[in-house]
This record gives structure tokens, sequence and C-alpha cells, in this order.
């Protein structure tokens, strides 16, 4: 067993020893879904962070660098802004309305705000968390079955496997808690990743007389997608439907539940500020970090060498080729760690739809809490191996992690966003306009995402987030609550 190997091993080891450790911690659901609601800003930072750039981030990006090239620098600004946008909008504001409603999940919070006596909001939430993170959980396992591939030369089904194994048993002992201060640890691995492997690959490629544009050149004649050029060789119109399209990943940061709930489980809103700093400057250098990092493996193996190899392995070969064992296998260590904490959280959120909005509260079961946290650590179980088998699928059919992980941000966050974002800032939100945007959201993406025609215009990430906006405002215009008529 190599070095790399051996940290690797040892770091999954401590994981799991983190999960075994909480366990006596989680005592209710407020404990096992939102932490007792006591986490510091350092910890909701870094977790939000470690939790919304998994997979996508560390593996999809840089591999998207690779084949697309300049153009991939529309969802760098996309996600920046995205980020910066969904502190700013949502995070204080959820937190004091949380709290306010006793709310312990966004689908209970929507239920509440509306007094919902139908049931349908919870209803309706709780199935499309459920449907779409099953697609995202899948897509972490499929990506921690690349990097066991990619460092021990295993079959990616059994690397799938394995992770698959680790994240549910992980999830299952140390809820909420284990999953926050591990994404602590975790966070700073991961920026360390995305700030160092880049600056080790420019000054490692300093000497070479080929240039950025020489490199991306190169790469247009491997992919065929005019890699220099920031809107991939299109002009007029598709040039700024493919600018849009890269932008549009910021829109799902408004509305995604493993995200914002991290917003509801901080100490207080007045720490909201503090944590809110913390996550934009680490999320500034660590987008435009995976970013380079794609174009510098690129560069350094050459164009031709990921016509071989899945450019979405780029992360961890280039950095078992130029860093020192130990430095590479704690990095390494922290990308697949990073898929767990967003598997890890995926989870919860979805086992907490259905067994708190679900069971609970739709049909009106007089659980105890003991009993609750019992079920939802079984649903965690059956979802974690509903998500599995679509993995299994996805790397049958030779599916990548981009599409996939696009598919299900572009559900949660359509179906989420405008709805979150419209009931925090705009009083005339009203309960039908509510149920009219969830079933929006989630309708247009999956006709969208499943309709070619449709989909070369423009992704589904922006359509189905600007209709379902549209619909939450017209609908909540002409068919306002009564309580709000009256007045």
């Amino acid at each position: 067993m190599d070095l790399i190997s051996f940290i690797f091993i040892s770091y999954l080891c401590f994981l799991m020893a983190v999960g075994a450790w909480t366990f006596r911690y989680n005592n209710t659901q407020e404990d096992y879904l939102l932490a007792g609601r006591k986490l510091g800003p350092w910890v909701t930072a870094f977790s939000e962070r470690a939790s919304g750039e998994s997979a996508w981030l560390l593996l999809a990006l840089p591999g998207a660098a690779i084949t697309i090239g300049m153009g991939e620098l529309w969802s760098v600004i996309g996600i920046i802004i995205g980020i910066i946008c969904s502190w700013y909008l949502i995070a204080e504001k959820l937190r004091e309305q949380t709290e306010k409603y006793n709310a312990l999940t966004i689908p209970e919070y929507l239920h509440r705000r509306f007094n919902d006596t139908s049931n349908i909001i919870r209803l309706f939430s709780a199935l499309i968390i459920a449907f779409f993170f099953l697609f995202y959980v899948s897509a972490q396992f499929h990506a921690s079955g690349k990097v066991l591939n990619s460092l021990f030369d295993l079959e990616p089904i059994f690397g799938i496997s394995i992770g698959a194994s680790v994240i549910i048993i992980y999830t299952l002992m140390g809820g909420f808690l284990a999953v926050a201060w591990t994404d602590l640890i975790q966070g700073i691995l991961m920026i360390g990743t995305l700030v160092v492997l880049p600056v080790v690959g420019f000054i490692e490629l300093s000497n070479s007389e080929q240039t950025l544009m020489d490199g991306l050149r190169s790469a247009s004649l491997i992919f065929g997608n005019n890699n220099e050029s920031l809107v991939s060789g299109q002009n007029g119109i598709a040039a700024l439907m493919l600018a849009l399209g890269g932008l549009s990943w910021g829109f799902g940061y408004l509305g995604q539940p493993h995200l914002v709930i991290r917003y509801m489980a901080i100490r207080s809103s007045e720490e909201v500020a503090f944590a809110r700093k913390i996550a934009i400057c680490w999320a500034i250098p660590g987008i435009i970090g995976a970013f380079f990092i794609g174009v510098i493996a690129m560069m350094y193996f050459g164009p031709a060498y990921f016509q071989t190899v899945d450019p979405e392995q780029s992360m961890p070969i280039l950095a078992s080729e130029l860093l020192h064992p130990v430095v590479a296998g704690l990095f390494i260590s922290g990308a697949v760690a990073a898929m767990m904490s967003t598997a890890d959280s995926q989870l919860l959120v979805s086992a907490s739809a259905i067994t708190e909005d679900f069971f609970h509260q739709f049909l009106n079961k007089d659980i105890s809490d003991k009993n609750l946290v019992k079920l939802s650590r079984f649903m965690i179980i059956i979802l974690g191996i509903i998500a599995y088998c679509i993995a299994l699928y996805s790397e049958i059919k030779g599916k990548n992690i981009f599409g996939v992980v696009s598919y299900a941000w572009s559900g949660l966050g359509s179906a989420f966003g405008p709805v979150l974002v419209m009931t925090l800032w705009w009083e005339k939100t009203s309960r039908i306009g509510v149920i009219s945007g969830l079933v929006t959201g989630f309708l247009t993406t999956i006709l969208w995402a499943n309709i070619p025609e449709l989909k070369a215009i423009v992704t589904e990430r922006l359509s189905s987030f600007v209709f379902a906006f549209c619909v939450v405002y017209i609908i909540s215009y002409y068919y306002p609550d009564e309580t709000k008529r009256s007045n």
C-alpha cells in the first residue's frame, strides 16, 4: 500500500469514528436534522461550502474545463454570483422565519408560513426533494467510484459500492452534527486542493514553451468545441444562450434544500453576516481554482491524454502527479470527503422530508422523537440503496456526473428557489402561488431535460427557474390569500 492510499483509508476511518462518536448526541429530530440549531458561523460557512461544492466542483468542473475550455468560465461566474446571492437573499431571513414557525425542514416552513390546511405544500415539497435527491446522491456515489478507480485501480462498480457503503453508514450514525463538524475539516482540505494544486501546476508549467492559448487550441482539435473561445465559437443568439446557460448555475443556490438547511442550523441570525464573509472568501478562489485545475491538467498531460482517460478524473490524477504523497493523499481524501458531505446532507434532507413531513405531519402519526430518529435512519438506508442502484445504472450507461448533477440541481433550484425568494421578500406571495411554483419548477425541469430540441436552445436550469419565478408572481398577484385580500 502506498502512502497516498494509507492516508486516504485513514481519513475515511476518522470520518467513521466521528459518526460513531456523535451517535449519542442525536436524541431528538432537531438534534438529528439540525444539530440543535447550535452551529457557529465558521462551522456553518464551511459546512455550506463543502456540501455545495462536491463531486461537481472537484471532478465535473475540471472535466468540463478540459472538454469545453474557456466557455466554461460562464459557469464559474454564475456559481460565484449564486453563492453570494443565496447568502444575502436567503440566509438571515430564513433563519429567523424557520425559528419563528418552529420548522425543522423547508416543507414544514412553507406549510406553516401559509397555514396550508390541505397539506399540499408539504406533500409536493417532500416528493420533489426525495425525487431529485436520489439522482443527486447517486452522482456522489458515482464520483466516489471514479476517485477510487484512479487511486486503487478498482473497477468503478466496486468503487461505487465502497463509497456508497461508507456514506450510508456514516450518515446513519452521526446525523447532521457529524456532517457539519466534519464539513469544517473537509472544507479546509477542499480549499487547499483548489488553491494549492493550480498554483503548483502553474509553477510546473512555467518553463514550458506552450502558452495557455496554445493548449486550448490543441484541445479544440481534440474535442471540437473551440476551447479558446468564451462562447465556444458561437455567434448571436447561440452565443447568448451559451453564456446564460453557464450563468444559470447560480440560480440553483437559492433553493438547494441541503444548503439552505445550514442557514436554519446556525446559532443565531446575528451570526449570519460573519458566516457569509467566510463563505464568500472560500467561494471566489475555490471556484476559480477548480476551473484552472482542469486547464492545467489538460496542458500538463496534453488533450490527447483525455481521449482515453476520463477528464472528470483529472484532479486526483494531477494531485498524484505533482504533489508530495502526504499532501496528495490529504487533498484526494478531501475530495472524496466532499462527495460524502454532500451525499450525507442530501440523504438527511430526503429522510427528513419523508419522516417528518410525510409520516409525522402529513399522515399525522403520533410518533415519539426517539422513534422518529429510528425511522429517519431506516429511510436513509432505503434511499441510499435506491441512489446506489441509480449510480450503477449511470456507470453502465456511461453517463457523466456533470449531466446528472445539472438535472438534479435544476429541479431543486427551480422548485424551491423562486418560492423561497418570493416568500421571504414579497408579502403578497400566496399559498396557491407557492404550490404553482413548486409544480412548475418540478415539471419544467423533467420535460425540458428530456426534450432534446428544447435543451438544444437553452438549459433547463435557466428555463425552469424563470418559468417558476413568473408563475409564483402571476398566480400570487391574481389569486392572493384570503387574509391578504381582506387587508
